[in-house]
């Protein structure tokens, strides 16, 4: 299933990841695609909101990976610098994706050998000649991504 959705800020980017982050259950694993400057911090920001997490949210660009306490725990991995798999596996990558907590990695396409085939996979792409507006497309891969994605279509248009 595939939904579509546009936002005209980064506010209104980071409300549309606050209310994924309230759905999600563990285990649940998010793939962001998107160029620099596409929004992918603010969204995650956005579901750290939604996952109960307070304090500051960053890009973990040169950690790799920032863990966070909320509802569930949360794991944030940024895998641009990665130079390949292999250091996927030195990251522990399976007690992330397996584990009790929801994972978003940003750059996914860079792990794409290890990431599970269940998941959630989110494009950002900012339109040109608008700085602030992005478009949002979540494809869902498996059972229950497709349903996430159904009960998100539904409280984005209610404005819940």
């Amino acid at each position: 299933m595939e939904l579509v959705w546009r936002t005209r800020s980064a506010g209104e980017t980071e409300d549309f990841g606050r209310l994924l982050g309230n759905l999600l259950a563990p285990g649940d694993v998010l793939c962001l695609y998107g160029d620099l400057g596409a929004g992918k911090t603010t969204l995650a920001r956005g579901i750290a909101r939604g996952l109960g997490v307070g304090g500051p949210v960053t890009s973990p660009t040169f950690n790799l990976i920032h863990e966070y306490d909320g509802r569930l725990p949360f794991y944030h991995m940024d895998v641009y610098r990665l130079s390949g798999t292999e250091d996927m596996f030195d990251l522990g990558y399976e007690e992330y994706f397996y584990g009790r907590g929801v994972t978003l990695v940003e750059w996914a396409e860079r792990a794409s050998e290890v990431l599970p085939g269940e998941r959630l996979d989110i494009y950002l792409e900012a339109y040109s000649g608008e700085p602030d507006w992005r478009e949002i497309r979540l494809f869902s891969r498996g059972k229950r991504y497709e349903e996430l994605v159904k009960e998100l279509d539904a409280l984005v248009r209610t404005g819940h």
